[in-house]
């Protein structure tokens, strides 16, 4: 790899291996499942040093630095990896992997199966966030052999893996820091991701998922991307960004008349070449899945297990995943006398801003990581 200072390590591990395969939380086996995942650092004597990152809806486990030179970007979450960054790769060794259902390397419905020879497709079994994590706990303890992360770190559906790490495995988590995320979906939130799969499947190119021979580009698929992008921003984000900034010559014209619409047309048509419609699906409906409340009963029973210590981000102007639900289970750790720092950020750029936002999170990360290791 080319980023020396990360010494950036790739692999894939397989496991569940038939006929034992891994029993999701659907009531299906799956296997043998693949996870690709990408390290940062080096791992220490005593295995103490591990982070793992929980990669957003549509990312992967590329997540810092350059694989060439000449590579036009860096890993998604480059600006807080590297040496003497807030996840410092001369202490810490980083660890993110392509999540369960994912179309960057590991197991999903544009995979193999191996009962038909043919990609899965539809007949993917469906998925959780716990699912996920299942299959992030075998890649850490059976292919690492790390017993206890120093912390586990995402937003977005990664902070809800992050969520499910430290009430699944309360013992393996030092500490967590899960931002912009919630303990469950608004209904809002649901009814857009519904939006996002309806404008796939309505597509006849998509083909009842199955359309893996011709892999044609999915007009569905970008306008799923179009519809989220618009949640991803926030209006004064927006406001800031476009304006009623025109590009056309007139107006009048219905195609890209105004910078927000090319926006969107570029999101939405560059998305179809580098990720899988059908993970799409599967992916946005692991997230609408995922509720503390209906899983445990209640938000009292679902965090008395967790022992880790926690750093809980949102920022101001995100609608998608907003504050004051995040705010209801922070209120609930603090009622458990539970070791919790909570930062609500004022940011105008949405529910994107964990990705953007460096100056304001990264100090926030370093001086709570800081007190992790006192």
């Amino acid at each position: 790899m080319q980023d020396d200072d990360l010494n950036i390590q790739t692999g894939t591990y397989t496991f569940a291996n038939p006929p034992e395969g891994l029993l999701l939380k659907c009531g299906e086996t799956l296997g043998s499942i693949d996870i690709i995942w990408e390290s940062y650092g080096r791992l220490n004597k005593d295995k103490s040093n591990a982070i793992l990152i929980c990669h957003a809806l549509t990312g992967n486990a590329h997540v810092a630095g350059k694989y060439q030179a000449s590579d036009a970007k860096t890993g998604w979450w480059d600006p807080i990896i590297g040496p003497g960054k807030p996840l410092d790769t001369d202490k810490y060794f980083i660890l993110c992997s392509n999540f369960l259902g994912g179309c960057s390397g590991s197991t999903g419905p544009s995979s193999i199966n191996p009962r038909t020879g043919e990609p899965y497709g539809m007949t993917f079994p469906t998925i959780t966030i716990d699912d996920m994590v299942q299959c992030q706990k075998a890649l850490v303890c059976d292919h690492f052999g790390i017993q206890k992360l120093f912390s586990v770190v995402g937003g977005s559906i990664g902070g809800m893996q992050v969520l499910s790490w430290a009430v699944q495995f309360p013992e393996m988590v030092q500490s967590m820091i899960p931002m912009a995320t919630v303990h469950r979906l608004s209904p809002q939130a649901i009814a857009f991701n519904k939006i996002g799969r309806r404008c796939i499947m309505l597509d006849p190119k998509w083909n009842n998922g199955n359309y893996y021979r011709d892999m044609p580009d999915l007009d569905g698929l970008a306008l799923a991307r179009m519809v989220a992008h618009i949640t991803y921003l926030s209006d004064e984000g927006m406001q800031h960004k476009f304006g009623r900034d025109s590009r056309a010559h007139s107006i009048f014209e219905f195609d890209d008349a105004f910078e927000v619409e090319h926006y969107l047309d570029h999101q939405g048509y560059s998305f179809v070449k580098r990720f899988d419609a059908n993970s799409y699906l599967y992916l946005s409906k692991a997230m609408d899945i995922f509720d503390w409340e209906r899983d445990y009963g209640s938000l009292e029973n679902a965090i008395r297990p967790i022992t880790a210590k926690s750093l809980v981000m949102t920022f101001s102007s995100d609608w998608l995943f907003p504050p004051y639900q995040t705010e209801e289970m922070v209120t609930v750790f603090k009622s458990l006398n539970k070791d919790i720092e909570y930062h609500k950020i004022e940011s105008y750029k949405g529910h994107d801003a964990f990705l953007i936002e460096y100056e304001l999170i990264n100090p926030i990360i370093e001086n709570f990581l800081s007190r992790v290791e006192a």
